[in-house]
């Protein structure tokens, strides 16, 4: 029998994660919103991805940080779930970072993705 899952992350604005999954060209749809498991079982969450075999990933708030939860035996991304979650939280923080730099004034100025994946930022603000 299978059940869902939680995992925690370091996930907490709410925004800058819908970025990251945009992003990452996964279709998503906003919460409160049913996060369906085996045998008609829900958990609510804030995002919801869905899925083709009709279980679906989400992450609900706990309280202090967005949990990814999902019933792991019908996992259907094309990562593994740790490839997913690494590559969620890389976006999400790209996403952190280049919002909130952006409220201080600074805007992106260069760019590289490595090989590894690892993204090199450089953002600049220009004053009088």
């Amino acid at each position: 029998m299978s059940h869902f899952s939680t995992i925690k992350t370091k996930i907490r604005n709410l925004s800058s994660l819908k970025a990251a999954l945009t992003d990452l060209g996964i279709d998503w749809k906003p919460g409160p919103q049913a996060v369906r498991g085996d045998r008609n079982q829900t958990h609510t969450a804030e995002v919801i991805v869905e899925q083709d075999n009709n279980y679906d990933v989400g992450f609900k708030w706990n309280g202090k940080e967005y949990e990814l939860v999902a019933d792991l035996h019908y996992w259907q991304q094309p990562w593994s779930v740790e490839g997913f979650i690494n590559r969620v939280t890389q976006g999400y923080a790209y996403q952190t970072v280049v919002s909130e730099t952006a409220q201080q004034g600074f805007q992106v100025a260069d760019q590289q993705q490595s090989e590894d994946g690892s993204i090199r930022l450089v953002v600049q603000r220009w004053s009088a």
